[in-house]
């Protein structure tokens, strides 16, 4: 019998943006922070996203704390990107200016966990949907912004960039001469 060998699992990639921020860091009167990407972490988003260059990227963020452990995260993302127009395939910039707004907070425990510790219950609050998104899991107390601009960048991109001022223009009908054989035989199958 021989046995199995395997290759421990490779630990996660770095994020291309990163500026983590623990949670106990964070002031009452909250924390402000400007975010700007060096060259090198344009270069990985824009790898990243699919995009020929990021000549730009910052962002203003405030921190401040939110329902006791959790934080909330607002400002604005700003970016200068290269894009890849699907009409032309010419590239051209083009400017993003985004709105951040998240909240995290501390994964609620397993009720599993809890009844082993004999604790009671905690109060079951119900969540409306349509109120407000639910916020993200604070892992660890740390909050990375650079991965909240990072995916705030990514959600903001259109997936069909299109140049200013280009249009698509439909090919001209085939004419008979270029239609293949087989269509020209399906037609002729098809007529009565």
């Amino acid at each position: 019998m021989t046995k199995e060998t395997r290759d421990p699992p490779s630990p996660a990639a770095p994020a291309p943006l990163s500026r983590p921020v623990a949670v106990a860091e964070v002031p009452a009167e909250g924390l402000d922070l400007d975010i700007v990407a060096n060259a090198a972490e344009r270069a990985a988003l824009a790898k990243l996203n699919g995009l020929p260059e990021i000549p730009a990227l910052a962002a203003t963020l405030r921190l401040r704390r939110w329902r006791g452990e959790g934080v909330e995260v607002t400002g604005e993302l700003r970016a200068r990107l290269r894009q890849t127009c699907v009409v032309t395939l010419e590239d051209f910039e083009s400017d993003i200016v985004e709105p951040i707004e998240l909240r995290f907070a501390p994964p609620a425990e397993e009720p599993r966990a809890r009844s082993r510790r004999h604790e009671p219950e905690p109060e079951v609050h119900e969540h409306d949907a349509l109120a407000e998104d639910p916020p993200d899991p604070l892992i660890g107390g740390v909050v990375d912004v650079g991965v909240v601009v990072s995916e705030f960048l990514t959600l903001a991109l259109d997936p069909y960039p299109r140049k200013p001022g280009a249009a698509f223009v439909e090919p001209a009908p085939e004419s008979a001469s270029n239609v293949s054989p087989f269509a020209q035989l399906r037609r002729m199958r098809d007529e009565p």
